[in-house]
C-alpha cells in the first residue's frame, strides 16, 4: 500500500487536502470512532451523536465515491483510543507513508505523530484549506510587530480577500459595525423569530441515538431534541434558512438573552452554522461569499451583514491562528493562579441563579448557548468564582456541539477567562448582574437581585464582580478600558468593601449550594 490517509471527524469534505491525488488502487481511507474522544471530557450526548452521524454520514458519501474505506464503528472495535487504532490498523496495513489534514486539536495531532514515529512511518501534515488564513501566514501576520488583537487581523483578511471593501475602504466607511449590535429586547420579548430548519432523522443518525444511548449512558445532556446538520446538503439548507430568514435581523438583538421554553427562543436570529463551519460541511469562503451576495441583492442591513462576516472572516480565523501559534502552553494558562473546581451544578442547571441555570438548561437541551451565554454569563462567572481554567475549559468542550479544541480553548482561556493575561484582549470581559439584567429578562424570575452586593439576597455575580475589582484594584487602575470601572469603588468606604470581600468569600466557599 503507498498511502493511508487518515480522515478525522472534523474533516468530512470531499475537499478535504489529505485526499489530493489519492489513487484507489494504491490508498486508502481510515476512519475510526473511538470511545475516549467522548470521554477524555465528559462530552454531552448530543455532541457525541452530531459527530459519530455526521462521520457516519460522510463514509457513506465516500463509499458511493468509490473510496476504499476503512471505517470502525464504536462497538466493533477494542480499541479505546484513536492512537491504538491507528498503531493497530497502520501496522496491518503497512503504508509508505500516512497523511492526514492538519488536526483541530493538538492532543491528537501528536497522538498521530508518536504513532508515525512509533511505526517508523513518514507523516505527511497538510494545510487544513478550509481556514482562510494558513497557520504559516498567521504566524507571518503576528510576527510584524503588531499587537494580537482582532481588530487588526480583520482588516488584513478584508483587504487580503477583498470582502466588503469598496476598493481599499471598507463599505459603509467603518470596519466595524459592533455597537450597532448590542440592543437588548424589549419588555415583551423578541417576537416572530424564525423557526429552526426541519429535517428527517434518517436511520443512521437512529442508529447514532441507540449507540450513544447504550454506550454513553450517564453522560450529560440529551438528544431529544437534535436538531443539527449532519450532512452537506443539511448545512446548506441551514445557510440558505438564516441568509432568507434571519440575517436582516441578526445584528440587532445578537448579544440579548431571552429566558424561553421554545427552541425559537434558545437560537434567536443566531445562525447555527458554527457546528457545520467546524465539521467542514461548510466551507468558510462559501459562507462569506453568499452573505456578500444577498447583502447586494436584498440590501440588508450592513451591521447586521459585517457583524456575521467578522465572526468568520475575522474572528474564527484569529482564533485559530492563536491557538496553534500558543499551543501547548495555552493550555495550562492560569494567570490569575484560580484553583477552586467547578460546581456540580455546570453539568445540571441545578442553581439558584436564574441567568446559570436557563444557559445551563438550554445548553444540556441543545448541547448549544450563543457567544454573549458563554462569555458574558457561564465563562464569566467561572472567572469571578476563581475557577480553575482547565476544569472551565473542558466543560465547553464537552458541552457544545460546536466545541472543537482549536476554537474552544483560546475562546475559554484568552476571552472569558483571561487566563493568558491578556495575551490577545484588552481586558479582562467582567460585569456585575446589572448587564445581564439590561441584556436579558433572566433576572426577573431570580432568587438573587442584581444591584445588591451584600445581603442575603446579593446576587452572586454583582458580589463577585466587585470583589474581583477589589482585588485586582491596582492592576485594573493601569488599563485605560477598566479604569473607569474601578474608579467606581471609590463610592464604598473601607467598611463597604470589606462587607463585600466578606460575602465574596461566603459566595466562593459555597460554591455548589448557590
Amino acid at each position: 500500500m503507498r498511502n493511508v490517509i487518515v480522515i478525522l471527524g472534523d474533516q468530512l469534505n470531499l475537499d478535504n487536502p489529505a485526499l489530493e491525488g489519492f489513487d484507489c488502487e494504491q490508498d486508502l481511507v481510515l476512519m475510526v470512532e473511538a470511545q475516549h474522544e467522548s470521554t477524555h471530557v465528559w462530552s454531552h450526548k448530543a455532541r457525541i451523536a452530531l459527530f459519530l452521524s455526521a462521520m457516519r454520514h460522510f463514509a457513506q458519501t465516500l463509499q458511493s465515491q468509490h473510496y476504499p474505506l476503512r471505517y470502525l464503528k464504536l462497538g466493533d472495535h477494542e480499541h479505546v483510543d484513536l492512537a491504538s487504532a491507528w498503531l493497530a490498523l497502520l501496522s496491518e496495513y503497512d503504508p509508505q507513508q500516512i497523511i492526514v489534514c492538519e488536526p483541530g486539536d493538538y492532543r491528537v495531532l501528536k497522538a498521530l505523530e508518536d504513532c508515525a514515529s512509533t511505526l517508523n512511518k513518514r507523516l505527511i501534515v497538510r494545510d487544513d484549506t478550509f481556514f482562510l488564513c494558513s497557520q504559516a501566514d498567521f504566524k507571518r501576520w503576528a510576527g510584524q510587530g503588531k499587537q494580537l488583537r482582532m481588530e487588526y487581523f480583520y482588516r488584513y483578511m478584508r483587504k487580503r480577500y477583498h470582502v466588503l471593501m469598496a476598493g481599499e475602504e471598507p463599505v459603509g466607511g467603518k470596519w466595524s459595525y459592533d455597537h450597532e449590535n448590542r440592543k437588548s429586547f424589549s419588555k415583551d420579548g423578541p417576537q416572530n423569530i424564525p423557526a429552526v430548519p426541519e429535517f428527517e432523522i434518517d436511520p443512521i443518525t437512529q442508529a447514532v441515538f441507540a449507540d450513544v444511548e447504550r454506550l454513553f449512558p450517564e453522560h450529560p445532556g440529551r438528544i431529544d431534541d437534535f436538531c443539527w446538520p449532519v450532512t452537506r446538503a443539511q448545512a446548506l439548507l441551514f445557510l440558505q434558512h438564516f441568509i432568507a430568514t434571519k440575517l436582516v435581523d441578526f445584528g440587532t438583538h445578537q448579544d440579548a438573552m431571552w429566558q424561553s421554553d421554545l427552541a425559537s427562543g434558545a437560537f434567536l436570529w443566531h445562525s447555527l452554522l458554527a457546528s457545520p463551519l467546524n465539521l467542514k460541511l461548510l466551507h468558510p469562503k462559501e459562507v462569506i461569499e453568499a452573505i456578500e451576495q444577498a447583502y447586494v441583492k436584498d440590501n440588508l442591513p450592513l451591521a447586521s451583514v459585517e457583524g456575521f462576516i467578522r465572526q468568520i472572516l475575522g474572528w474564527r480565523e484569529f482564533i485559530r491562528g492563536l491557538y496553534w501559534l500558543d499551543m501547548p502552553a495555552m493550555a495550562e494558562a492560569n494567570h490569575y493562579a484560580h484553583q477552586r473546581d467547578l460546581p456540580n451544578w455546570y453539568w445540571t442547571g441545578k442553581t439558584n441563579m436564574n441567568c446559570m441555570r436557563q444557559t445551563i438548561k438550554q445548553t444540556m437541551q441543545y448541547g448549544y448557548a450563543h457567544h454573549i451565554q458563554r462569555l458574558m454569563v457561564t465563562g464569566m462567572f467561572g472567572l469571578l468564582a476563581e475557577i480553575e481554567p482547565k476544569q472551565v475549559a473542558d466543560w465547553y468542550l464537552a458541552v457544545y456541539v460546536d466545541a472543537v479544541d482549536w476554537v474552544e480553548l483560546p475562546n475559554v482561556v484568552g476571552m472569558a477567562l483571561h487566563a493568558n493575561g491578556g495575551r490577545f484582549t484588552s481586558k479582562p470581559y467582567i460585569a456585575s448582574g446589572a448587564y445581564i439584567k439590561r441584556m436579558s429578562n433572566y433576572c426577573n424570575s431570580c432568587s438573587y437581585q442584581p444591584d445588591l452586593k451584600t445581603s442575603a439576597k446579593a446576587c452572586p455575580v454583582t458580589t463577585l464582580y466587585w470583589n474581583f475589582l477589589i482585588k485586582h484594584e491596582q492592576v485594573l487602575l493601569n488599563n485605560p478600558r477598566t479604569l473607569l470601572m474601578v474608579k467606581n469603588l471609590n463610592r464604598f468606604n473601607d467598611e463597604e468593601k470589606t462587607l463585600i470581600q466578606h460575602k465574596a468569600q461566603q459566595v466562593l466557599n459555597a460554591l455548589d449550594e448557590i
